[in-house]
């Protein structure tokens, strides 16, 4: 194999490249890496197994939400089945469409189809930790069709212990009208609600981010600080689509 194309970025020159190598060589080098990937793969069901053995905590089932038609309470946004999936999106209230959170625009914009939850006796919602019209507007403008609430008149009851205002996933059980918390997690943890680190994590230039370990010479998006890797131009990545298609992004109520 030969060393790494050290060429540098710029406009007239590409990006570096891995060596070549025959085609024994290559598979040989996969199937190296492949006895860790099933070794990551293993240990993520194992820690998927401990998480289901986890305890429970009961949460107040009337805690309030709003909806579309108003008021509603947890238990309501369970919608009858069994298991409730929540994720808690972050709002920054007044500001615009271009100012709202990147990294929750991102997750929430990969969630589409919810039939296999379903089958599982499972629910999704979003809710939103700003006002409901405010935010539903903001829905409406990317697009999303999933249950949509604000957490908003209970925010603080809900994310008891963490911190309200960040991005949470929060999943719930129902026995009956009794509410229980069996799990939650933060930041990073909400990855697993993508696909498009997971797809870019198996190409040769990954992320592209500052923060990851790459060879030099690598490229790396430039146009975005490194705390906030999923805007460019100012907006979070997914509007641009929908601001070339025409559609309003005045979240203002009653506009």
């Amino acid at each position: 194999m030969t060393e790494h194309d050290s060429s540098t970025q710029g406009p007239d020159r590409a990006p570096a490249r891995p060596p070549v190598a025959d085609r024994a060589a290559f598979e040989a080098e996969v199937a190296r890496l492949r006895l860790r990937e099933k070794a990551h793969t293993r240990e993520g069901d194992a820690i998927a197994a401990a998480r289901r053995r986890l305890p429970m905590v009961e949460v107040d089932a009337t805690l309030e939400l709003t909806g579309p038609d108003g008021p509603v309470t947890l238990l309501d946004a369970f919608e009858g089945r069994r298991q409730l999936i929540a994720y808690y999106f972050m709002w920054h209230e007044g500001h615009e469409a271009a100012d709202q959170c990147e990294g929750c625009t991102w997750v929430t914009n990969q969630v589409r189809e919810l039939g296999f939850l379903y089958s599982r006796d499972i629910t999704y919602a979003v809710f939103c930790q700003g006002p409901y019209e405010e935010s539903r507007r903001y829905r409406d403008f990317m697009g999303w069709e999933v249950p949509w609430y604000s957490a908003l008149p209970s925010n603080d009851e809900l994310l008891t212990g963490r911190e309200v205002g960040s991005m949470h996933i929060v999943c719930y059980l129902r026995e009956g009208d009794r509410v229980y918390e069996t799990y939650w997690t933060t930041l990073r943890g909400v990855e697993v609600m993508d696909y498009d680190y997971a797809l870019l994590d198996l190409t040769v230039y990954g992320r592209q981010e500052l923060w990851e370990d790459s060879p030099s010479g690598w490229p790396q998006t430039m146009d975005a600080p490194p705390e906030h890797p999923m805007r460019t131009n100012g907006r979070p990545i997914p509007q641009w689509s929908r601001i070339e298609e025409g559609r309003s992004d005045d979240l203002t109520p009653g506009s």
